[in-house]
């Protein structure tokens, strides 16, 4: 696993962020409050929320890097309170889940931890591909 650099964070980033900096320019589709990519996005912010609490409890020495990356979600898509706030819960949803599931970091948190690295990446890379401007 240590092959994925760190479990794979940058193998995503790029994504994440090229989506972070186009998602500014994207037209709004629905009403001001949806747009049709929402369900992906607060997806993406739960699988962030999983990862920080999964990497932190298996010794990642990361400190808010994922949390980072959460803010840095929705600075680009947070346009109002009640946006912010459906992301924030998304976020939260995603850290809860998997601090009621795992107090040690074992076999199967790796392998959670590994799944939602592979999930971020897809999501981000398929709304850039879906949602290019």
């Amino acid at each position: 696993m240590q092959s994925l650099k760190r479990y794979g964070c940058n193998g995503w980033l790029l994504p994440l962020s090229l989506l972070l900096v186009m998602s500014t320019s994207w037209p709004t589709f629905a009403a001001p409050e949806g747009k049709p990519y929402d369900d992906r996005l607060l997806r993406l912010s739960e699988i962030l929320g999983a990862i920080h609490y999964l990497r932190e409890l298996c010794g990642a020495n990361e400190g808010q890097y994922w949390r980072d990356r959460m803010r840095d979600l929705m600075d680009a898509e947070g346009s109002s309170a009640l946006r912010r706030a459906k992301l924030t819960r998304a976020f939260n949803q995603g850290y809860r889940s998997y601090s009621r599931t795992y107090n040690t970091c074992s076999p199967s948190a790796q392998t959670a931890i590994t799944r939602f690295l592979s999930e971020g990446s897809e999501l981000s890379e398929g709304m850039l591909k879906s949602f290019p401007n």
